[in-house]
């Protein structure tokens, strides 16, 4: 009762006689509305990014490449019998892969060439579901490459293009020419880097390119699960024995996850401080409530309430506006997350800039994903800090001494 008291008290303090809500209170409540929202939405696409670069990643890349020191794997086919015992290990597929030139025209680009055999790459990758042009053919003197790459170079299906790679460029005893391979495919995974970085041809004719005459660069492994790929890999490590190394998806792309991961807790730490603002707003408010009721509290305790009930009502009036702001911010952020693509193409449209280049991040669109740890985490903060904000004004309520507060009555 005594608590119940304290919250219809709360109630009326924040409700002004000639209005329904102070200007002092909207501010407040605005300031903390903006907080939230801004957070959830901004941690919503941080989240989004992450989830969609792993996923179009994993479409193009295997969840663990394995290496022999010394750059090539001599014996390919002992090694894929051994992958293909080790326990996680779904799908296996050699890879002969490295930095290549191509010219069609006076057009010249370097993309990675990745040297593949058709039948077993369909177990490491998904890049034949990715197919937008022509087909997934890789015979011999024949080349799928990326959209974004076919875009730069004005490549289609059917043209012809010529493929150096660096031997042609050291070998000091013999001229090497370089290979004209046709177009037969192109695939677009969603992600700049890989459409316009990769091209994709047979093993027979990488081998020709890289004069490599046996053994591959590498072994690429497929896991039941992406996330237990560094533990698929550790028992690849004991299969396989000192001179082999084992790197995850993880481990290869860890500067890029990293960095967002980074990005985000940074983001997360200096957005907070709109809601600090916000509370201290709720603090002044209080503040400045106590003031003005100071009669009232000094009444209030000649009465009897006790300081702990005083201090009550000043807590439950900073909670009670937490709670309001975190609600009115949460149906916000997820209101703005719901309909983002449509207002980023409205702000691109009216102001004629281009707000997400598909150079720079990758993706045509803003991708989003909300996770409730993160709704909570941000929710309960804000409601501590707008709790907190009633603390000093609380305080120096329960101080007041009724003779000083009713000395000007």
């Amino acid at each position: 009762m005594k608590q119940s008291f304290s919250l219809f008290l709360a109630f009326k303090y924040l409700k002004p006689k000639r209005s329904f809500l102070s200007i002092v209170t909207l501010l407040s409540l605005l300031g903390v509305t903006l907080g939230v929202a801004v957070l959830i939405i901004v941690l919503s696409v941080m989240n989004g990014f992450d989830e969609t670069w792993r996923d179009r990643i994993l479409s193009f890349n295997a969840h663990v490449k394995v290496q022999e020191y010394g750059g090539i794997v001599r014996q390919p086919d002992k090694v894929l019998s051994a992958l293909k015992k080790v326990p996680g290990v779904t799908g296996v597929a050699p890879a002969l892969e490295g930095l290549v030139f191509i010219q069609a025209g006076d057009n010249v680009q370097t993309p990675m060439l990745r040297g593949i055999d058709p039948e077993m790459e369909t177990t490491v990758s998904q890049i034949s579901a990715h197919i937008v042009e022509g087909s997934f053919s890789v015979g011999y003197e024949q080349i799928v490459v990326g959209r974004d790459l076919a875009l730069r170079m004005g490549l289609k299906l059917g043209d012809k293009l010529l493929v150096y790679s660096p031997q042609n460029f050291v070998s000091k005893d013999e001229l090497r020419l370089p290979e004209e391979l046709t177009v037969s495919g192109i695939f677009e995974v969603g992600m700049f880097e890989i459409d316009a970085g990769y091209v994709l041809t047979s093993l027979a004719t990488a081998r020709s390119i890289y004069n490599v005459e046996q053994g591959v660069h590498s072994i690429q492994i497929m896991t039941a699960d992406p996330m237990s790929a560094p533990y698929v890999a550790r028992d690849i490590r004991k299969a396989l024995g000192p001179y082999f190394e084992a790197r995850t998806w993880i481990d290869l792309n860890s500067q890029l996850f990293t960095a967002l991961q980074t990005e985000k807790n940074m983001m997360f730490f200096l957005l907070i401080f709109i809601t600090i603002v916000a509370a201290f707003c709720i603090a002044i408010t209080l503040i400045t409530l106590v003031v003005q009721k100071t009669q009232e509290i000094g009444l209030l305790k000649a009465l009897g309430f006790s300081s702990r009930r005083i201090m009550g009502v000043f807590l439950w009036i900073g909670a009670v506006q937490g709670v309001i702001g975190t609600a009115c911010g949460l149906g916000l952020g997820l209101w703005v997350l719901k309909y983002r693509n449509e207002l980023l193409n409205f702000i691109s449209a009216q102001f004629r800039v281009d707000l997400l280049p598909k150079e720079l991040y990758q993706l045509s669109q803003i991708p989003a994903h909300t996770t409730t740890s993160d709704v909570v985490t941000v929710c309960s903060i804000v409601l501590i800090f707008c709790t907190l904000a009633g603390l000093v004004p609380a305080w120096r309520a329960a101080r007041l001494e009724p003779v000083e507060a009713l000395r000007n009555e």
